[in-house]
């Protein structure tokens, strides 16, 4: 379970920052529906969520499907909590597509829509909380070069190919290595949905229809432990590097079978969306880009404060 830890860091970096003074009865109401809950990932935004909820004197609820290839289940979710009539929402997509026709519903009906995380194809969003992922990804595809001698093939196990973080990371770090990197060669892009175990299944098939394979991007936590696990099972080395944090990465990258990952900013993710749906409820001006930041962490950072606050189990 994540705890919020290092809060003091957070605010540090500009993620929390709560309003001077609590403005509203305690039942404003503002759901947010995540894209799951099987990562440490979700837990963190969630508990920055429920921070901001705190400072600023609303209700929050925090939920998501089971996993991450349950777009129907996400929809349901959004349908129930639209009909509840909330003073706003918070929708991280799953399809960036799939919920339009809903998020068209909340616009007539006047409920702001916040988007967080993974954006829609849409701008019915007032303001979209997330990491900048294609500039994150492309820091991985840097990594991932210089960690390889600028020279080999890589390969990317990828979330989603619907959801504009599937998208932005897998184009963010395919554009890099094709505009700076002529000698690397990306020889497969799969999809796994975000789950370990075929997550896994999927490194192996990559590993073995490709011998000389240096490396491989896995795209957020679950397909990052994928492709940690597809290659100790095969008994390959490679470069692995990874997304996101989590006890599993975390330890990897503290022993060396992981070269390090990006982390984005959960609690400020989470913060910030309520944040935003506060200041639209009353009305105020605020950013329609409200970028997170996102760092680089290894072996040999790990431990600064800096990270560490960014960081969860």
């Amino acid at each position: 379970m994540f705890k919020l830890r290092h809060l003091a860091a957070v605010v540090a970096l500009g993620t929390a920052v709560g309003l001077s003074a609590p403005v509203f009865a305690a039942d404003t109401y503002i759901p947010l529906i995540s894209k799951g809950f099987q990562h440490q990932f979700w837990q963190a935004v969630k508990s920055g969520a429920e921070q901001a909820a705190k400072d600023l004197n609303v209700k929050v609820t925090f939920e998501g499907p089971e996993t991450e290839a349950m777009v129907d289940k996400q929809i349901d979710m959004l349908a129930a909590a639209l009909a509840k009539n909330p003073a706003a929402i918070g929708f991280a997509a799953l399809d960036s597509q799939a919920a339009i026709p809903l998020l068209k519903k909340a616009q007539a009906a006047k409920i702001p829509v916040i988007a967080f995380d993974s954006g829609v194809d849409s701008d019915i969003p007032l303001a979209t909380a997330a990491t900048n992922n294609a500039l994150a990804a492309g820091l991985a595809a840097d990594k991932m070069a210089s960690l390889i001698g600028g020279e080999g093939d890589v390969a990317l196990v990828v979330h989603d190919q619907t959801s504009r973080t599937g998208i932005d990371r897998r184009d963010g770090f395919v554009n890099q290595i094709k505009a700076k990197y002529p000698k690397i060669k990306i020889v497969s892009i799969q999809y796994g949905a975000g789950d370990q175990l075929k997550s896994t299944e999927i490194t192996k098939s990559i590993l073995q229809a490709n011998p000389n394979l240096k490396g491989i991007f896995g795209a957020n936590e679950g397909s990052a432990i994928g492709v940690l696990n597809g290659a100790k099972e095969l008994k390959r080395k490679i470069v692995v590097i990874g997304y996101d944090s989590g006890k599993q990465q975390k330890a990897a990258i503290r022993s060396g079978e992981m070269a390090g990952a990006i982390t984005q900013n959960p609690v400020g993710i989470g913060y910030k969306t309520v944040e935003a749906a506060v200041k639209a409820i009353k009305g105020e001006k605020f950013d329609k880009v409200i970028d997170t930041g996102f760092y680089w962490f290894d072996k040999s950072n790990i431990d600064d404060p800096k990270i560490a606050a960014l960081l969860y189990d």
